[in-house]
């Protein structure tokens, strides 16, 4: 009798299953006949490593698969020790050779098409992963596509390290991942940005119906106005354009504002910038003006302190005529943005010849000047800021009837589904943490590697909670409570201590069973549905149906 443990990771082996991936990786990269595992098998097992939660890196998969049943999550014959260091490199660099982005594409293809993913609104952004060691380019030799990984801006707070730069576009429609590419660690946002508009551009003349890039600030620059004309997009405005400043003045002048919450209400302007003609959406958020007068009430304490030092040091100084002391105290107070000087005034010292306390009668040698004032808040522009961070410019060029003003907003918060991609990459339980590779261009496919997985773990939670709302179920999450929406984090964790008993020596699916199920995770399987089903040996019921 053989007992091995299945735990959760008959999900993720069955949502692979589901979108044909080995099969579709197989026929792109190159085939061995020698092969113990097939390059797509390798992918597979590279996914469960990292969607194992176990923080162990791909050098240690043998010891990750060592007690799985291998030939029930793949195929008869698989072995632990075919996952092997030497096995996965090669396919790292097949991966490569094929040409990441684009492997990574034709993959998300399909499953999109599969799982009928709406596509029709996407996020783009970037993000930074950090790496040590030292990256010699020319260990690459000729091969001037390889990412370099070197020093940047990083988003991760980490300047010390090198790094490479992460674009990542997802579906609003559960946060599928649709293309990643994979940039040199100094590359800036607006470059990365102008490049995808260009290639997308292209897509979305074929496109059956509106497509929507949705993106920060940084998309929004002059150097991209030639492909944003040809895109539909929606944006945020950055704070650097003078007419954003303009346009929300006028906007809190007027308080012409069309409610759609108790959190927001805006006001539309109809503007032709960067000769492009769009809607630029002014929105005022109540929780944005909340969280700007706590961060300005810091700063202007943070100033005042400051202001203090200074005008403790200004007053120490002695001038020579009371001009050049006024001149002092008017350059110090226009400097000052939430604080103001009052009673400003000069105090007259008399200097005398000599050392030491003067004669009644000593002669006095020059008279100087003193400054003084009163440090006060200036409510005024402390108000006027705090009015200026409640508001904030969304732009699009999309047809009105198309899309509503609240319509923008919604995708644009819609924006965070990338950002929790990008957190769900940097787990620490994750993968992300195996970057110890030495060749730039492994590191560049084990990071299409690891999107691939986000592409299975978002997919297999869209089905789930899809199946829920459509049979109104739910699980009970973390503290006991029925839940709707659970993540399949936690729906990973409810499958711990689930053993698949294999009774005789050699495997047979027919006499396999499992110990340690019960109905929450016979409920949760069906949910999931698909190749899962099978590898939990459960047939299909009529929940999530």
């Amino acid at each position: 009798m053989k007992i091995k443990r299945l735990d959760h990771h008959g999900i993720v082996a069955g949502v692979i299953d589901d979108l044909n991936m080995v099969p579709l990786l197989d026929k792109h990269l190159p085939q061995d006949d020698l092969q113990e595992i097939s390059p797509g098998e390798a992918i597979k097992g590279m996914i469960m490593n990292g969607l194992g939660f176990c923080n162990r890196p791909l050098t240690l998969s043998p010891q990750f698969f060592a007690n799985l049943p291998m030939e029930h999550l793949f195929r008869e014959g698989v072995e632990a020790s075919h996952f092997n260091r030497h096995k996965l490199g090669r396919t790292l660099d097949q991966c490569y050779d094929f040409g990441c982005e684009s492997l990574f594409s034709l993959v998300s293809h399909q499953a999109c098409e599969i799982e009928a993913v709406d596509c029709q609104f996407k996020s783009l952004d970037t993000t930074s992963h950090s790496l040590t060691g030292e990256y010699a380019h020319d260990e690459e030799g000729c091969d001037e596509h390889v990412i370099r990984i070197t020093h940047g801006h990083s988003k991760a707070h980490r300047p010390d390290l090198k790094q490479v730069v992460q674009e990542m576009i997802v579906s609003q429609d559960g946060g599928i991942p649709l293309a990643v590419k994979n940039w040199d660690g100094n590359s800036a946002d607006t470059k990365v940005f102008k490049e995808r508009a260009k290639a997308l551009v292209k897509m979305v003349k074929t496109a059956p119906k509106p497509n929507y890039l949705v993106a920060d600030c940084k998309l929004y620059h002059k150097d991209n106005a030639e492909f944003l004309s040809q895109l539909t997009f929606i944006t945020l405005i950055p704070s650097t354009i003078k007419l954003e400043k303009t346009l929300i003045t006028e906007a809190l002048t007027a308080q012409e504002w069309t409610t759609i919450d108790d959190n927001y209400q805006y006001t539309v302007n109809e503007v032709e910038h960067m000769d492009i003609k769009q809607r630029w959406i002014v929105v005022n958020s109540k929780a944005a003006g909340e969280r700007a007068t706590k961060t300005i009430g810091r700063q202007a304490d943070r100033a005042k302190e400051k202001l203090d030092k200074e005008l403790f040091h200004l007053q120490a100084q002695r001038f020579t005529c009371k001009e050049d002391a006024l001149k002092s105290l008017a350059a110090l107070n226009k400097r000052q943005k939430y604080h103001q000087l009052t009673e400003l005034n000069c105090i007259a010292h008399k200097v005398y010849e000599g050392k030491g306390r003067p004669k009644k009668d000593a002669p006095v040698k020059q008279i100087v000047w003193q400054t003084s004032a009163v440090v006060e808040l200036n409510d005024k522009a402390i108000q006027h800021a705090i009015e200026q961070k409640s508001c904030f410019i969304l732009a699009t060029n999309a047809d009105e009837k198309a899309l509503s003003p609240e319509g923008i907003l919604h995708h644009y918060k819609a924006q965070s589904v990338v950002e929790r991609g990008f957190r769900f990459l940097k787990d620490p339980l994750f993968f992300v943490s195996s970057l110890f590779i030495k060749k730039p261009s492994r590191i560049d496919a084990l990071l299409m590697i690891m999107t691939l997985s986000l592409l299975v773990y978002s997919i297999a939670q869209r089905r789930m909670r899809a199946s829920m709302k459509k049979a109104n179920e739910t699980i009970p999450n973390q503290i006991n409570i029925p839940s709707a929406t659970p993540t399949l984090r936690w729906v990973f964790q409810c499958f711990e201590g689930i053993n698949l008993v294999q009774p005789e020596e050699t495997y047979d699916k027919t006499s396999t069973y499992l110990d340690g199920f019960d109905k929450l995770r016979t409920k949760i399987i069906n949910l999931i549905g698909g190749h899962s089903l099978h590898l939990y040996n459960i047939q299909k019921s009529s929940v999530g149906v």
